[in-house]
């Protein structure tokens, strides 16, 4: 079951002239709807608009209602026109009037944007860092009682600088490298375990392991911990500036992507990636011989899925696939929606 554990900001987002076009409702969308536990922002969307990304574009606020930002199971949704548009807003009985109302049912959790189980290692753990801080780390000796292998619970020791007095200890994961330009990108440092320093003795440090994702193995280094939650405030949006880049890279290691893979791509902050932005990816087409001069031709790219990011560094970013028409494969393109 998906775990609904964060609140969701309907916020009015900037576009740019491409993103302007008018969002499109689909034929068969429902004038109400009642939220239910497990929909996700993402899969509400889909139900109104051909182009899920444009929800911000026809949520309606109703100020007078009880925390109007946030969606909750149990919410009834109905599509009302407001000025002559259509707009999608919350009500709280069968009647549809944009009235003051008071939430009687014991609701805890708001919807997320998308299934966000399938997401959080990677934005609470999971980070990206440079080869000179992951190499200047901490590195691990041994468990108590000369283990080599240990998890929660287990006692280890460390050597090295101590960094801070609750730390992480992760792996050395996946350097990334611009398919296109060479350029490097970023390094994956994949958090392992987390735990407290109990002692400095010189450069050996004694840490109690806390919790651990998996088993800790001599060599693996320690990091400051950090107490990073899920982002709150991403909704499906066009990107504000063009995008086009590519898929480096999915989590797992699988040969073919599908739906509700976490991949990454080779745009970040500085290219104007947002969490919450939405892209389009392309399927490249395939390299045939000509026939009659018998050069290489490749072939159109197709349009074969749509992936939303969730988490962005200054040169990659994270997302997860969530509509795949067809396999996807690393080096395919990423571009606006």
């Amino acid at each position: 079951m998906r775990k609904l554990l964060y609140a969701l900001a309907a916020t009015t987002l900037l576009f740019t002239s491409w993103a302007h076009a008018q969002p499109e409702f689909k034929a068969d969308h429902p004038e109400r709807y009642t939220v239910v536990k497990g929909d996700t922002l993402w899969d509400i969307s889909g139900r109104f608009l051909n182009n899920p990304w444009y929800w911000p574009e026809i949520w309606h606020v109703n100020p007078q209602v009880a925390n109007p930002h946030l969606i909750y199971p149990g919410d009834r949704l109905a599509l009302v026109y407001i000025d002559g548009k259509p707009r999608i807003t919350k009500v709280a009985s069968g009647d549809v009037k944009l009235s003051p109302q008071i939430r009687s049912e014991a609701i805890d959790t708001p919807i997320p944007a998308i299934p966000l189980d399938a997401i959080a290692s990677f934005l609470t753990d999971t980070r990206i860092v440079s080869p000179e801080e992951i190499n200047g780390a901490p590195y691990v000796l041994e468990g108590e009682d000369g283990r080599i292998i240990t998890g929660a619970g287990d006692k280890i020791y460390a050597r090295g600088e101590k960094p801070a007095d609750r730390v992480g200890v992760f792996r050395r994961s996946q350097e990334f490298v611009d398919p296109d330009t060479g350029e490097f990108l970023g390094l994956e440092a994949r958090s392992i375990a987390r735990g407290n320093v109990a002692a400095e003795n010189g450069d050996v440090l004694t840490v109690n392991l806390t919790s651990s994702s998996e088993e800790v193995r001599i060599g693996d280094r320690l990091l400051v911990s950090e107490d990073r939650r899920l982002t709150t405030n991403f909704m499906p949006s066009s990107p504000d500036e063009q995008i086009e880049g590519k898929m480096i890279s999915v989590d797992g290691g699988v040969n073919q992507i599908g739906q509700y893979n976490v991949v990454a791509i080779n745009r970040g902050a500085r290219e104007g990636m947002k969490a919450g932005n939405v892209l389009a990816v392309m399927k490249a087409g395939n390299r045939v011989r000509d026939p009659i001069t018998g050069e290489t031709i490749e072939l159109p790219s197709e349009r074969a899925g749509l992936l939303m990011v969730f988490q962005v560094y200054e040169k990659l970013s994270y997302g997860l696939v969530l509509k795949a028409t067809r396999a996807l494969s690393v080096g395919d393109k990423v571009v606006n929606p």
